[in-house]
């Protein structure tokens, strides 16, 4: 666990190094992250790391080597470490649901007396989104995708995580809300190597070829720096405008809009809609998002929104679980049959420590390193921390799933069956536990874990969206479950 005087540490170095607010204006006004406005400490903590590499002993310093004739590599750089990138495939469950089934479908339909697509994924990391995009788009088109001219780019600010998108290469934490039969059709198993302990998965040509990649800030939208001109049938900017100032959000939003083609489509992230954003654009309600599309575009009836997730479903008989050790985690009476009310968990004693962090805002943490790509770091600071926080299962599923990005198999099952262990019904646990299970061969253990998960996803309305799913739906964890499960049954047979 961490010491307190370490904490103390890494939270006071912005406010003791008096050439941070120099630095920090000097970061936000270039790249125009407006996000670390309010968050010293973060940026501080990512700046150090840059520092440490390159020898540098203050602020000043660096900010002296920035603006220098080698500059222009360390921005590179440290652009590279202050950009926080999602690097999971089909992200949003109910983003691409829309897309496949509505978004996409209209713009072929329009497109097919051309038959050219063009689409921008802006801000889009290692590649997790374009490619996402290409698999949509090459399984709508089918056969005909030889006949049309499809055009997919990719924009960064990082020219680190550009070369990674261009390689193609992603471990399981960026496959995470795949199951084994998506894996294995839209990627082929690489070996081990160094930062892919447990191998990676490398998409297939077919894919990988509709897209490609180029380094372009958004500011270039709003600055007159942006000579491209090009315009898009579909733009996706997700979870990108967080990083701007209201005012900036605003330019870019209105920017983007300018570069639609007729009728076509904008998606931004969930949390990003804005009514000032309709002054430009016209806002379409879609089951469980908002999409944007140019001003003149003929309207038709929305459909009904997404309802919220529903966090405590009906009970549901679940099969047995798999045995195993009881060694593996910490005693606990055995849980009461509702509806009489639960007694008190038997936890041994932890040394009395005061958290500064919520379980949340741990969670948010690790995965903030894990979505940059950084699980060994993600990995390490979870179990700096996670004796405190025994009871919680969001962070022991977390535990299990960054134990699997790093091929460590058994701590993995350990925290998946910890997190069940402390919630029965955590139904992505179960289904994560189910396919781990299966790459084990252990088929018969595997069947009654992706059986529960399917049981309870199917106690839910099928558009809830499951807790620590990433987006995924009930319906669609379901179908998934189903899938393995028949696989399992072919096998057998």
């Amino acid at each position: 666990m961490t010491a307190p005087t370490e904490r103390a540490r890494r939270a006071s170095g912005a406010t003791v190094d008096p050439g941070f607010p120099a630095l920090k204006a000097r970061v936000i006004a270039r790249t125009g992250h407006n996000y670390y406005e309010d968050k010293d400490d973060l940026l501080h903590d990512r700046v150090r790391k840059r520092m440490r590499i390159r020898g540098v002993a203050d602020c000043a310093a660096y900010l002296a080597l920035l603006e220098s004739g080698a500059g222009r590599e360390e921005w590179a750089a440290l652009e590279a470490e202050i950009t926080i990138g999602e690097t999971f495939f089909f992200r949003y469950a109910e983003q691409f649901a829309a897309l496949r089934g509505t978004i996409l479908p209209d713009l072929i339909g329009a497109r097919r007396e051309t038959r050219r697509l063009r689409i921008w994924s802006a801000g889009c990391s290692t590649g997790a989104e374009p490619y996402s995009i290409a698999i949509l788009v090459h399984d709508l088109l089918g056969e005909a995708l030889e006949d049309w001219t499809v055009t997919i780019v990719g924009t960064d600010l990082s020219a680190a995580a550009l070369a990674t998108a261009r390689e193609a290469e992603f471990g399981p934490w960026a496959l995470r809300t795949l199951d084994t039969e998506e894996r294995a059709r839209w990627f082929r198993r690489t070996p081990a190597r160094p930062g892919l302990p447990q191998g990676g998965y490398a998409l297939r040509p077919a894919y990988r070829r509709m897209v490609r990649f180029e380094r372009q800030n958004l500011l270039s939208l709003i600055d007159g720096s942006d000579r491209t001109g090009a315009s898009f049938d579909l733009i996706l900017c997700r979870n990108v405008l967080i990083y701007f100032s209201p005012d900036h959000v605003n330019r870019i939003v209105r920017a983007l809009g300018e570069r639609l083609n007729p009728q076509g489509w904008l998606l931004i992230g969930h949390a990003e809609p804005n009514p000032t954003f309709s002054q430009w654009l016209q806002p379409v309600a879609l089951p469980g998002t908002v999409a944007y599309r140019p001003i003149d575009t003929p309207t038709s009836e929305p459909p009904p929104v997404l309802v919220p997730a529903i966090p405590d479903a009906a009970p549901i008989p679940l099969a047995a679980l798999p045995e195993w050790s009881p060694d593996d985690l910490p005693e606990r009476s055995p849980a009461p049959q509702p509806p009489v009310p639960p007694e008190p968990v038997a936890i041994p004693a932890s040394p009395a420590t005061e958290h500064p962090l919520s379980p949340g805002d741990l969670l948010a943490e690790i995965r903030v390193l894990a979505d940059a790509g950084e699980t060994a770091r993600a990995w390490r600071r979870l179990h700096e921390e996670i004796d405190g926080y025994a009871t919680d299962p969001s962070l022991r599923y977390y535990e299990g799933l960054l134990a699997l990005d790093l091929g460590r198999e058994r701590e993995a099952e350990r925290a998946l069956r910890g997190a069940l262990f402390l919630h029965r019904g955590f139904i992505m646990a179960h289904f994560q536990l189910g396919l781990l299970l299966v790459r084990g061969g252990r088929r018969e253990e595997a069947a009654r874990a992706l059986d529960n998960a399917l049981r309870l996803a199917q106690g839910l309305p099928s558009e809830t969206i499951l807790p620590e799913g990433d987006g995924v739906s009930a319906a669609r964890l379901a179908e998934s479950a189903r899938r393995v499960l028949a696989g399992l049954t072919v096998s057998d047979a």
